[in-house]
């Protein structure tokens, strides 16, 4: 049977996801901003933790990983920064190992730059990809302890996961992501078309994610940095790639 997932907001503004293998009823929490959604989450379902997948180190992905691991005693999966960082961690992952959540296999994939060693998760057999704070919908995390050469890899590595992946990222952005892009294609039909829809799901309160490698391909301005009429449009025609990617993430750290 396919994966199930269960989405739900947590503190003000992240996301929170529950991996279920309905085979072998494990389910795996996807960082834990703060405990209580987890709970809930659960209790709505009626499904167990048994494993917490960790993307990176920052406190509104596992602040609430202490209590739901002393309640549930799950498997906590995480990358050597989280460990260095914290007690909890029972199995360290890094590119090219595998995590099984049930009969569900996922693939670690590095992709450093918002933090230094942020990993990713890709559920190859059900098109799922778990990404934390490295890609969001219409958008990309703040570079903060990598580079923009090392962020436009971890990028480049998640375009090229199959079209049809869809993907979940750590935090509803999508509607301030969308101005912002728009300020770099504001003739971009595809960017135009997603804003309208953003407006309609959040006026019915309804999350603006999933979103898929293939649209986000081809209306996020992040992961557009090596094309012609990008780069020409932010005045850098010719400039390698990671350096037009460099000056949107900087355009973006200074937009309001």
């Amino acid at each position: 049977m396919p994966a199930e997932i269960s989405l739900f907001l947590c503190l003000s503004d992240n996301y929170g996801v529950l991996l279920h293998d309905p085979d072998s009823g494990a389910t795996a929490s996807i960082d834990a901003p703060e405990a209580a959604p987890v709970e809930a989450a659960l209790k709505a379902n009626g499904w167990t933790l048994t494993d917490i997948l960790v993307t990176h180190h920052h406190a509104d992905h596992t602040d609430g990983i202490p209590a739901l691991k002393t309640k549930h005693k799950c498997r906590v999966v995480a990358p050597q920064e989280v460990a260095a960082k914290y007690d909890f961690v029972d199995e360290i992952v890094r590119e090219g190992d595998k995590v099984k959540v049930g009969q569900l296999t996922g693939n670690v994939i590095d992709t450093p730059g918002h933090t230094a060693g942020h990993i990713s998760y890709w559920f190859h057999d059900d098109a799922l990809a778990f990404v934390g704070d490295t890609l969001f919908s219409i958008g990309c995390g703040r570079v903060i302890e990598g580079t923009p050469e090392m962020m436009w890899t971890s990028l480049c590595k998640l375009r090229d996961l199959p079209a049809d992946t869809e993907i979940y990222c750590g935090h509803e952005y999508t509607a301030a992501n969308i101005k912002f892009a728009l300020t770099i294609e504001p003739g971009n039909p595809v960017l135009s078309a997603r804003d309208a829809e953003v407006r309609r799901e959040l006026q019915e309160k309804r999350p603006t994610i999933p979103t898929t490698i293939g649209d986000e391909k081809l209306a996020n301005p992040f992961l557009r940095a090596d094309l012609p009429e990008v780069a020409a449009n932010v005045g850098m025609a010719g400039a390698p790639a990671a350096k037009v990617f460099a000056e949107i993430r900087q355009r973006k750290n200074n937009f309001r």
